[in-house]
């Protein structure tokens, strides 16, 4: 039987970091989008978070969003996913199934990239933030390096648990005006 292409994400996993921005992240996803849009064909794959943001030092990891268009999409997304190896968020406070997030890991020319799949609802305000944080990033260096420090700030307070690291810096993207990542208790908004 043939391994799936994603395989498992660690467990456990491993503590939040700030790692310098991997080049080959851009070339990862869309690999890993092109992937998952064979299964998909017609519903949108997006890089987000700061492997998207050349520059942006973060965890490292390969955040993509697909927004879903209803239950029936979800359930189709949903089925993709997992025949390609991705898994169930685990953890003490996971997305609800409503709004899933699916893990796994991805290897690319020998470098394994951990990947989280943000399944969000296409008429959620977080589908346009998500989106507008990344390409604010991308255009402001100033709000880039402020927003690396904030990362950084939180690591050297020692906060380093997956879900008190998002809590705490979503208090940052949520200072820029960003109504998700002040409302999710995950964090993972922008």
């Amino acid at each position: 039987m043939d391994q799936p292409p994603i395989g498992p994400y660690p467990n456990p996993k491993p503590p939040a970091a700030l790692r310098p921005w991997n080049p080959q992240a851009p070339e990862a996803a869309a690999r890993l989008i092109a992937l998952i849009d064979g299964r998909l064909p017609g519903t949108l794959v997006e890089h987000i978070g700061s492997s998207a943001v050349p520059g942006c030092a973060g965890k490292g990891y390969l955040d993509l969003l697909i927004p879903y268009r209803d239950d029936e999409h979800l359930a189709v997304i949903n089925a993709a996913l997992f025949a390609l190896g991705f898994g169930r968020q685990r953890g003490p406070e996971p997305f609800p199934e409503s709004r899933p997030m699916r893990h796994g890991t991805f290897t690319i020319a020998g470098e394994t990239f951990l990947v989280h799949v943000h399944v969000v609802p296409a008429t959620s305000p977080e589908v346009a933030e998500l989106r507008d944080f990344r390409d604010r990033l991308r255009a402001d260096l100033t709000l880039l390096n402020a927003y690396v420090e904030a990362k950084r700030a939180i690591l050297e307070a020692s906060v380093t648990k997956g879900t008190d690291y998002a809590k705490t810096k979503g208090r940052f993207i949520a200072s820029l005006g960003y109504r998700g990542a002040a409302e999710e208790p995950h964090g993972a908004s922008p």
